[in-house]
């Protein structure tokens, strides 16, 4: 069973309209809403996969009701949420037809009391022993400690569980201290980690801050992976069009499903890429177009060097 953490579960509502300009009202021609948060993308992509699956982080109020409600009719996965007082968020994603770009909305989250982040530290170290590898992901709600995944790190490691942190900010800076096995940041949280914008630089400094292993997503250019067994660089045939939301999302679920059958580095990679894809040209995140992610498995090209050392 494969372990997804969601601090800061939402709502997911996309909107979809003809052309999105400012100061103007809008009809909405498509509405669709699921269960989301970073976590919870993974989670759906990994059960699509065939892997069984354990969500776990807080929700509560209406939104969380329905997060759970829609989450228990996704085969394969398992509600481990625990409960709290405050209202789980919403995010709203809204896509312009006419560009296909995506306006992104995102609220910041319930307040998350002491004895509430305690109850999840404890629900959290249950479910680990079951685990195979654990997943943390996303923004932290308020109230909960920007440290908490440097501890939630730790005690994956404590339990020789392989963690992934994918977060940004402080919480990704004091994270990848706590030596996760990887990190899968975008260029932008790279450069805010590390102080770089040169991408093999700043993965390179990424590393000897702590993470094991570091991915990092370079969007429609593809992945770049520094790693103790070596680098490599991944790349998708063509640029693909849609809602890229999600798409990083399925680049965890991709290393994850792959790190768990215990396949090699260049294929971690090409199904990671090839996955992203596939979320692109699907309409909500958590999803992704099957028959795309099958014709691309092929056409990924992978290079790089396995390492001397």
């Amino acid at each position: 069973m494969i372990l997804t953490v969601t601090l800061n579960t939402a709502l997911d509502i996309t909107y979809r309209v003809g052309s999105l300009r400012p100061h103007a009202s809008h009809r909405v021609s498509e509405v669709t809403e699921g269960p989301g948060g970073k976590g919870v993308n993974v989670a759906r992509v990994l059960a699509a996969l065939g892997h069984e699956v354990a969500v776990t982080g807080f929700t509560g109020g209406a939104t969380g009701r329905v997060v759970r409600e829609r989450l228990a009719a996704v085969p394969g996965v398992m509600d481990a949420f625990v409960p709290i007082s405050g209202a789980t968020r919403r995010t709203i994603a809204v896509v312009d037809e006419r560009t296909g770009d995506t306006t992104q909305l995102n609220e910041p989250g319930p307040l998350v009391t002491p004895t509430e982040w305690s109850s999840f530290q404890e629900a959290y170290a249950d479910l680990l022993p079951s685990a195979s590898a654990v997943a943390l992901c996303g923004s932290l709600p308020p109230g909960v400690p920007v440290g908490a995944y440097a501890g939630l790190v730790r005690t994956a490691r404590a339990a020789g569980v392989p963690v992934l942190l994918d977060t940004s900010g402080e919480a990704l800076r004091r994270g990848v201290a706590a030596r996760p096995d990887m990190i899968k940041p975008n260029t932008d949280e790279l450069a805010e980690l590390t102080g770089s914008h040169e991408p093999l630089r700043a993965t390179q400094d990424a590393r000897r801050r702590g993470a094991r292993a570091v991915v990092a997503s370079l969007g429609a250019e593809g992945l770049l992976a520094v790693t103790p067994e070596g680098r490599w660089r991944a790349v998708p045939p063509t640029p693909v069009r849609g809602n890229p939301t999600g798409a990083g999302d399925a680049v965890v679920a991709g290393l994850l499903s792959a790190l768990t059958e215990h396949l090699p580095w260049p294929t971690r990679l090409t199904r990671a890429t090839a996955l992203a894809a596939a979320t692109v040209t699907a309409p909500v995140a958590g999803e992704f177009d099957r028959g795309v992610y099958e014709e691309l498995l092929g056409r990924v090209t992978v290079t790089g060097a396995v390492s001397a050392a």
